[in-house]
């Protein structure tokens, strides 16, 4: 494969020309990508992505024939949010919206619908699924839940939906030239999803009562079902399918090895599985792809392997590998985000410390490979450096990781300004990689830890397993024992420590000036939970509230003994309090009800509420109104 070599030339120049940038303001972190989401139809000619203007999302279509550019849909991600899309075949995009509804008082929830537009007839986007005319069908909860594209049918779907019973799906064929539905596998007591094979024949039902959950391989004689595994929430037990081979027989699927999970194969014929990889360190926390042009697993991805990746498709491996010879790996992370279905033309996204993200197409054919376009367009090597993976000990002993960021040309011995800032979840952890609010922190002035605590997922069950009714306990500890092993290496200045987080790690952020004020300076908080015994009299209102009970427990003095809210006569640290008031994930109430406590106490707090806000910052001035805030914040109580 020959390349045109102007293209990468320009991205290896970025440092020279950064030196001509003036300081930049929170906007070039904060605003939402510039480009995203680029996907290219099946054919190659046409190539939609995701374009910011001005903080409207617009997605719009490439003809890369033509070369001209047609907006589709544009959406400020305000009350309605443009959540993905997909092209459905060479003619018609898929397009998945979600919104906040709230009935009879109760909690808010999200709720999605699915639209479509079709490039050739240029009319305007429409509703994808057509409600019947009978008035006894209900409109779903979840209206943009796409089980199977047909291979063999361009022009249908597979589509899931609670039309007839509330959080119980059927599954329809969806016609994508009338946009009408036809039933063809009926809801059935506590399925909750069901999963094709990929000939598109449903296969597979997920069953949840309570706590408990069952893959049932399922068929319409009664006597034939069998359970494939059967699990409950939280157990060693647990099983996610992730889908099937082109051999409709072999299922693909994660469980425990040696306490960590692990990818196998089932063959349903005969139950007989097989180990296809596993890690003795970390969890495998990926999941398969597969080629377009043989419909067949093509590999799968894995956080620790190179590039997040292994592939067992020839065709695909061959690309990677010719791609890596020019684009070397200690300078860059390449992912193969999509092709043509012939696998000719490509899209790919690189970062590293030369890019926070930068698009590049490619075509096998000529030998082309172009930059198309920069994520994050003002943010390069002299703004940001990848962060630095660490580990330190516990005071229990236990080894924590975790990532480090470090301002660029940082030298060894320079005592800095701190923030400890942990991952929301708390089953989540975080990655090496571009993150806005670690490069805003760092570019002025601050060493981020992002610690992967005890309850953090990657780790195995039983380090995961310590988030289960575990909040303010252990895994509170860790957060400080990061803070003090940074002041031990000499990074921090240990008068100058603060915290910091978002969901889980604004909790994290408000229990470590109650548990730990003499390390923790302030603490900054973004949708923080405050209130545990609020989530679970609330879980009564959805169907996992067996689940929630199980996660917090169900004993008042405990969920109050660590909930923060409580303690505010305690705290104090100063505190800043920001939340989007139309957050269905953790209500507006915790942060309300910390901030009056807080204010009754005469307490040094401040309070933002944005108006509409979700969970997850997604309309841009709320974004960079709040990474304005913390940053403010953390200067005034760390630098003035």
């Amino acid at each position: 494969m020959k390349f045109i070599l102007p293209a990468l030339l320009l991205i290896l120049s970025f440092t020279a020309l950064a030196g001509q940038k003036t300081a930049l303001p929170v906007e070039s972190f904060a605003s939402l990508k510039a480009f995203s989401q680029l996907k290219l139809s099946p054919n190659g000619e046409n190539l939609a992505f995701v374009r910011n203007v001005n903080g409207e999302l617009v997605l719009m279509v490439y003809d890369r024939k033509k070369k001209d550019f047609t907006p589709i849909i544009r959406s400020d991600n305000h009350t309605i949010f443009f959540d993905w899309y997909t092209w459905a075949n060479d003619e018609v995009l898929l397009l998945g919206a979600r919104y906040i509804k709230r009935e009879f008082g109760g909690p808010k929830y999200s709720s999605t619908r699915m639209y479509a537009y079709n490039i050739k007839e240029k009319e305007n986007v429409r509703l994808a699924i057509k409600p019947n005319s009978s008035r006894d069908e209900r409109q779903p909860q979840f209206g943009d839940q796409v089980i199977s594209f047909l291979p063999e049918r361009k022009d249908t779907i597979l589509v899931q939906g609670d039309y007839d019973i509330a959080n119980t799906p059927a599954v329809y064929e969806l016609n994508l030239n009338t946009f009408r539905k036809k039933k063809v596998q009926r809801a059935r007591s506590k399925v909750t999803s069901w999963i094709a094979d990929r000939q598109g024949n449903v296969r597979i039902a997920m069953k949840m009562d309570e706590d408990q959950f069952e893959y049932i391989l399922y068929i319409e004689d009664r006597a034939k079902r069998k359970t494939l595994f059967s699990f409950s929430a939280f157990s060693k037990e647990s099983v996610s399918i992730l889908g099937f081979d082109k051999n409709p027989n072999i299922i693909y699927y994660t469980a425990l090895k040696d306490g960590r999970d692990a990818l196998y194969k089932m063959d349903l014929t005969t139950n007989k599985n097989e180990l296809l990889f596993s890690d003795e360190n970390y969890d495998f926390d990926g999941s398969i792809f597969y080629s377009s042009l043989t419909n067949n697993v093509a590999g799968f991805t894995h956080s620790q392997l190179e590039d997040g990746v292994r592939y067992w498709d020839e065709d695909l491996n061959k690309l990677h590998t010719s791609l890596r010879s020019v684009l070397p790996s200690e300078k860059f992370d390449l992912d193969i985000i999509d092709t043509s279905h012939d696998q000719r033309q490509y899209v790919i996204y690189l970062t590293g410390d030369d890019s926070a993200g930068t698009y590049m197409l490619g075509n096998r054919d000529s030998g082309e490979l172009v930059v198309f376009a920069n994520a994050y367009p003002d943010i390069d090597s002299t703004v940001y450096t990848d962060k630095k993976h660490i580990s330190y000990k516990a005071r229990d002993g236990l080894t924590i990781e975790g990532y480090l960021s470090l301002p660029v040309g940082y030298k060894a011995g320079d005592k800095l300004p701190t923030i400890v800032f942990p991952h929301g979840g708390p089953m989540a952890r975080d990655y090496a990689g571009f993150d806005y609010w670690t490069a805003l922190l760092t570019y002025n002035g601050y060493a981020v830890l992002q610690p992967n605590f005890r309850g953090s997922s990657g780790y195995g069950h039983d380090f995961m397993m310590a988030s289960v009714q575990g909040f303010g306990k252990e895994m509170q500890d860790d957060l400080q024992d990061a803070a003090l092993w940074l002041v031990d290496e000499g990074i921090a200045d240990k008068d100058k420590i603060c915290i910091g987080g978002a969901s889980y790690g604004g909790y994290a952020a408000l229990m470590a000036v109650v548990k730990h004020p003499e390390t923790f300076k302030c603490a900054a908080s973004f949708a923080g939970v405050t209130d545990l015994e609020y989530i679970v009299s609330k879980a009564r209102y959805f169907t996992n509230k067996e689940i929630v009970r199980k996660q917090f427990g169900t004993d008042d003095d405990e969920l109050e003994k660590y909930s923060p809210v409580n303690f505010a006569k305690q705290i104090n640290r100063p505190v800043l309090l920001v939340h989007g008031s139309d957050d269905n994930i953790v209500s507006v109430y915790h942060s309300q009800e910390m901030e009056d406590e807080l204010s009754d106490e005469d307490k040094e707090v401040t309070y933002i509420e944005l108006e509409d806000g979700d969970h997850y910052l997604s309309h841009q001035p709320y974004r960079i109104k709040t990474l304005q805030a913390f940053l403010d914040f953390f200067d005034k109580h760390l630098k003035d």
